[in-house]
């Protein structure tokens, strides 16, 4: 039952995932300050405090668990009516040659950044379909468009969270709802620290987002890849610092605009080396292979 419904409603609802740090926790600081109701969700209710103090209301969510995002749904269209924006940011980074990842960690993989998206749309487009009116936004990567070494199994992810996106788009445009891809490139957040310790690297535990949850005794290191772990102590290969990479605030700010767009794109690439680095997916595939031999003799 709904009986939190009020036809006459005018302040909007958005639900976010990953709201533990970075673009996740920008993202809610954005709705709130334009008088949004935003629910903050993360599996550690710790870590999303400060956001509650800010006046967001928080709830325990674990992508990975049906019972949790029904428990959490439910609780949203109880206490507002509806949902007008979903925000699917929850997500993390399984970095190693495809050979030493552990069909396991490829399992945990998609079932955070691909089911994990899917249980929460599936949840959620009911009540907008009732509406006729909302907005997903699946938050992907320039990875989701253009894949490279050792990022076989993240890449695999956010192409498949984009194929799921183009599907979802054309099939909801008849209710009113729309589906919005956001392909950030390099952002400056923790990120980096986990992809390193899911890669099997030791990077500052103290710094490592989610480091907890990491498993990188799943990598099996074959010994013929030694060049690319040495290679990807580097943190700025997988972003955070390096070049291009732009605060967590403006892939929030895309993310906003994109949720109050009447008519949003399709696709948003926050910054310009997102804008840039999407374009390689158009080069000619020995292309980009040969680009990749460069760099892999270039840093050896």
């Amino acid at each position: 039952m709904m009986t939190g419904a009020d036809p006459r409603r005018v302040q909007k609802t958005v639900l976010i995932t990953g709201c533990s740090s970075g673009i996740g926790r920008a993202t809610a600081h954005a709705f709130n300050d334009e008088g949004w109701t935003v629910y903050a969700t993360a599996r550690n209710p710790a870590d999303i405090e400060t956001l509650g103090e800010a006046g967001c209301k928080l709830a325990t969510l674990d992508v990975t668990d049906q019972s949790d995002v029904d428990r959490v749904v439910d609780r949203i269209l109880d206490e507002e009516g509806a949902i007008d924006a979903l925000i699917n940011n929850g997500g993390y980074g399984q970095f190693g040659p495809m050979e030493d990842v552990s069909t396991d960690d490829v399992h945990k993989q998609f079932d955070v950044n691909v089911y994990g998206p899917h249980r929460l749309i599936k949840a959620v487009l009911p009540s907008m379909r009732r509406e006729r009116d909302g907005t997903i936004v699946n938050v992907s990567s320039v990875a989701g468009r253009v894949s490279f070494p050792g990022g076989g199994v993240y890449c695999g992810s956010k192409f498949a969270v984009e194929a799921m996106s183009d599907a979802l788009r054309n099939e909801v445009d008849e209710f009113g709802v729309d589906v919005v891809v956001v392909e950030p490139g390099p952002v400056k957040t923790n990120f980096s620290n986990r992809a390193q310790t899911e890669a099997g690297v030791d990077p500052d535990a103290d710094d490592a987002e989610d480091a907890d949850d990491a498993d990188a005794e799943g990598l099996d290191r074959s010994g013929a890849y030694e060049g690319f772990y040495e290679m990807f102590e580097d943190a700025q290969l997988v972003g955070g610092g390096g070049p291009g990479a732009v605060e967590p605030e403006l892939v929030a700010g895309a993310i906003y605009d994109a949720a109050s767009a009447t008519r949003p794109p399709a696709r948003v690439q926050p910054g310009t080396a997102a804008r840039v680095a999407v374009l390689a997916r158009f080069l000619p595939d020995a292309l980009l292979d040969r680009g990749y031999e460069f760099v892999r003799k270039f840093t050896s």
